[in-house]
């Protein structure tokens, strides 16, 4: 479907430049090989420009606005809440097989991320969640920009500092005292102690920026990039873990359900896949354009 572009969708998002050269993508110390974070390599990038946040509520809202878009999760009636976020009324869910603190909540979408009653007003400024990989490319269109390539994503990550672990540098975060990022403190699923300030998504803008000024590129939610998820590697163990995902789409750098213990993927070598037409509550996304 064609989205009718609007000049005011790029005035309204506030992006810096990003120099081309040498970029840096993986790791040649992978916490997970199965999803293919090894090795390091050096590829050329040209330069780009890039959103300093993810997309927010009142931008994603002023695109609905112009265009009139229904999401994905809207169309098909429901999407995916973390158990914690559900009233203690709430009426029994469906929860998925492999990861059950995930359920499948009906009229769950952007304006309403934990289902009906549960509207994002109030959070003008919080990334827009319950958006599709699809969903994605449709407000790309309209903006003007485009969903980054794993390298430029990478590349924006590290802010200039090189072979680093996270965007401000190699020290992790912890449950005690260092919180650079929105992820999570405590014992994962059961309890999230908030000790960075948020138990759910922070705003956009929240944290230290990284040395190229952009926000929150590991941490609060997952952001699409415009690849397939691909792992090249012979072992069956790795095939394995891979089966089925065809077709879906690489997402980097993890969200405020994250945990060194669980899922350690708010690290910048870090990658995931989901399928194109899935939506969560802890996935959004930011753009780049061409200088």
């Amino acid at each position: 479907m064609a989205i009718a572009r609007s000049a005011q969708a790029t005035a309204t998002a506030e992006t810096v430049d990003i120099p081309g050269g040498t970029a840096l993508v993986g790791t040649n110390t992978p916490h997970l090989s199965a999803d293919g974070e090894g090795p390091l390599q050096r590829k050329k990038v040209k330069p780009f420009r890039m959103d300093v946040t993810v997309v927010t509520n009142a931008r994603f809202a002023a695109f609905v606005e112009a265009t009139g878009y229904m999401t994905e999760a809207e169309r098909i009636g429901d999407s995916f809440v973390f158990m914690n976020f559900l009233p203690d009324d709430a009426p029994p869910s469906q929860a998925v097989a492999e990861a059950p603190w995930w359920r499948v909540i009906k009229g769950a979408y952007w304006r309403c991320p934990h289902g009906p009653g549960s509207q994002t007003a109030c959070l003008p400024d919080h990334p827009v969640v319950h958006i599709t990989w699809n969903d994605a490319r449709a407000f790309a269109q309209w903006a003007g920009g485009r969903l980054p390539t794993e390298i430029e994503w990478e590349h924006a990550a590290r802010g200039g500092l090189g072979d680093v672990t996270y965007p401000w540098g190699d020290e992790d975060p912890d449950d005690v005292g260092h919180f650079p990022c929105n992820i999570w403190q405590g014992q994962f699923p059961k309890s999230d102690l908030g000790l960075d300030g948020y138990t759910g998504t922070a705003p956009a803008r929240s944290f230290a920026p990284n040395g190229y000024g952009l926000f929150n590129m590991v941490g609060n939610v997952w952001e699409w990039t415009s690849q397939p998820f691909k792992v090249a590697s012979l072992k069956k163990s790795v095939q394995a873990a891979h089966v089925g995902k065809a077709g879906y789409k690489l997402s980097k750098g993890g969200s405020f359900l994250c945990h060194a213990s669980y899922c350690f993927r708010y690290r910048i070598a870090a990658r995931s896949g989901t399928s194109p037409d899935s939506s969560t509550s802890h996935h959004g996304f930011r753009l780049v354009y061409p200088v």
